[in-house]
């Protein structure tokens, strides 16, 4: 790639470094921001466009009856869609088979990977709110959770690498992209932080936190988990700089959509110092991440009232049903076990409001059986599957 003559200044050193009995050459980048500085004025027009999406997104939260059970379920699709760009095949409706303990048939390692991411964001959130600081620590722990089950469980979870790893290829010597050695790791990582709490009111912070997204994923600081990290330290950021209230950004859908330029766009940067190009796709999967799942959010809004208001007309059994149905918009997949300690009712009593539910075709029977029967909010599910099937193994 032809490296234009201002970013000349941009590009990092390569350290020829053994790796498996072979001589490798091994990027270490720049701190950050990038010199020259990025040019903003070409995005402005983008950039604004992103941060009112972005704000629309975030006054959803404000008309939801109940954010909690919303955030719920937008948490698991977020950690359905990270998991299958790197390689697992779980659907959203694995994982939710798999927490309701009615997991027949699904591929088992990949659904606890993906319960592990569902763990993982929780913890971080959580920390967040304690005004712990999004820090190197934070982290470190976040994957440790991450990675605590599954096939990254031999990967040293919540530990920065201390052996070279690589991307693409079956070796260092024949990879895609070869991150800085591991002496490198916790200096490079040390600059990152500094420059996620340094103040840089020149930055905008959407353009802040593409930034540090790249840079993560170019130091690629773990042996295993990195890109669902990277991804999930996007709204980390938000979350703690106040830009978001709730975690309702996730950019997984977008970059599972367009996985070739992302990773190629990302590998531009780090050969020619086109960060211009990379804010580019990066605010426009903000922008269209932030409308598609606003608009998602009132289209299951809508959902809600139109089947509450079909359940309130089903006279003395109303009450039950209606709280199963409040159930069921935080788990859309359940057993009458499940609902019955949810919601503090008898099983006769959720069964008898889920056979309701089934004759006024809100839920549906999965299993066939008589006993251990499943149920699911077939229009609801749907609404929050578009995009999660899982990608083709080549």
């Amino acid at each position: 790639m032809t490296v234009p003559a201002d970013h000349a200044r941009r590009l990092g050193r390569y350290e020829v470094t053994s790796s498996g009995g072979e001589r490798v050459r091994a990027f270490i980048p720049p701190p950050l921001p990038p010199v020259p500085p990025i040019n903003i004025g070409p995005l402005l027009g983008l950039l604004d466009r992103a941060n009112q999406a972005l704000g629309r997104l975030d006054g959803v939260a404000s008309i939801l009856p109940d954010t909690s059970l919303f955030l719920y379920m937008h948490v698991r699709k977020e950690a359905v869609l990270s998991s299958q760009i790197e390689g697992t095949q779980s659907s959203l409706s694995d994982l939710l088979l798999y927490e309701a303990e009615e997991a027949p048939g699904v591929p088992l390692e990949d659904v606890r990977a993906v319960s592990s991411y569902v763990a993982a964001i929780d913890h971080g959130l959580a920390r967040l709110k304690e005004g712990f600081p999004l820090s190197l620590r934070l982290l470190r722990e976040v994957h440790g959770i991450l990675l605590a089950h599954g096939r990254g469980e031999t990967q040293d979870p919540g530990e920065f690498r201390r052996s070279q790893n690589w991307i693409g290829g079956t070796r260092p010597g024949n990879a895609v992209f070869v991150p800085p050695p591991p002496r490198e790791v916790m200096r490079c990582m040390g600059d990152l932080e500094g420059f996620l709490h340094a103040p840089t009111p020149e930055i905008p912070l959407l353009v802040k936190v593409g930034l540090a997204h790249v840079q993560f994923e170019t130091i690629h600081p773990f042996l295993d988990g990195n890109g669902r990290l990277g991804r999930l330290l996007i709204t980390l950021f938000l979350c703690e700089q106040g830009v978001l209230r709730d975690p309702l950004l996730y950019l997984s859908l977008y970059f599972k959509a367009n996985r070739a330029a992302y990773y190629e766009i990302l590998q531009a940067v780090r050969e020619t110092g086109d960060w211009e190009r990379w804010l580019d796709f990066f605010l426009t999967g903000v922008m269209e991440t932030s409308t598609q799942a606003a608009a998602a959010a009132r289209l299951i809004l809508a959902l809600f009232d139109a089947d509450r208001r079909a359940i309130e007309a089903l006279g003395r059994p109303a009450a039950s049903a209606l709280r199963v149905h409040q159930a069921l918009q935080a788990r859309p997949l359940i057993t009458i076990p499940l609902a019955a300690q949810m919601l503090g009712l008898s099983r006769p009593t959720v069964a008898s409001s889920l056979s309701h539910l089934h004759d006024a075709g809100i839920v549906r029977e999965i299993t066939g059986r008589q006993r251990g029967r499943a149920f699911v909010y077939d229009r609801y599910l749907a609404l929050l599957n578009e995009g999660t099937e899982p990608l083709r193994r080549t």
